[in-house]
C-alpha cells in the first residue's frame, strides 16, 4: 500500500504515515493534501485519491537530539562495523548476534554499554558468562556513539515515490536508472 510523506508548515519534511493516517489528518482538517497516487478509496459517499505527499496547516516545533542515537539493532551493528567484537571477523548482518557483555543473571542491562555484536560462535562460546569467566577479550568495549551512524534507514532513494522528490533533502547524486 501508498505511504505519505508528512511535511511540517515550512515544507520540512517531518516523517512517513500510512495513507489511511494521512486521511485521517485530512478529514480532521489538520492538513493539506499536497500531492495524490493515481489510486482511489471509496466510501458510500466519497471518492478520494490516496494522499502522496500532505503539509501540516500549523507549524510544530520538533525536538530534535541531534546528537542522540536511538538505540536499535540496525546502530548498535553499525557502530560494531558488523564485526563480531570477540574473534573481530566481519560478517553479514543475518550471522550475528547481539550480546550482553554483563549476563541479564548478573544484573546487565539492554543499553549502549553492555551489548555488543558477536557471531553466533563466540556467542555460544561465550554463553551466559562474562567474558573474563569465558576466557574471551573484547575488541573494544561497548559505548554509546557520539553522533548518528552514517548509514541510516530510512527510505530507500530509489523506492521514493517522484513526487517526494521535491521536498526531501538529497545528500546523493540519483542515478537515472
Amino acid at each position: 500500500m501508498e505511504t505519505t510523506l508528512l511535511l511540517n508548515a515550512t515544507y520540512e519534511p517531518l516523517k512517513v504515515v500510512d495513507w489511511r493516517k494521512a486521511i485521517t489528518l485530512w478529514c480532521q482538517g489538520k492538513v493539506e493534501i499536497i500531492s495524490v497516487y493515481e489510486r482511489e478509496v471509496h466510501s458510500v459517499s466519497l471518492t478520494v485519491k490516496l494522499p502522496s505527499v500532505i503539509r501540516l496547516l500549523r507549524y510544530i516545533t520538533i525536538k530534535r537530539h541531534f546528537n542522540l542515537v536511538p538505540f536499535s539493532r540496525a546502530n548498535i551493528y553499525a557502530r560494531d562495523e558488523h564485526t563480531c567484537q570477540y574473534c573481530g571477523r566481519a560478517m553479514p548482518v543475518d550471522t550475528l548476534t547481539l550480546d550482553h557483555v554483563v549476563p541479564v543473571r548478573y544484573g546487565g542491562r539492554k543499553d549502549w554499554e553492555n551489548i555488543a555484536t558477536s557471531c553466533v560462535h563466540c556467542n555460544r562460546r561465550k554463553g551466559g558468562r562474562t567474558p573474563a569467566e569465558a576466557g574471551m577479550r573484547l575488541m573494544r568495549a561497548p559505548r554509546r556513539p557520539a553522533r548518528q551512524a552514517t548509514v541510516r534507514i530510512a527510505v530507500g532513494l530509489r523506492e521514493a515515490p517522484e513526487s517526494w522528490r521535491d521536498y526531501l533533502y538529497w545528500n546523493v547524486e540519483l542515478d537515472e536508472s
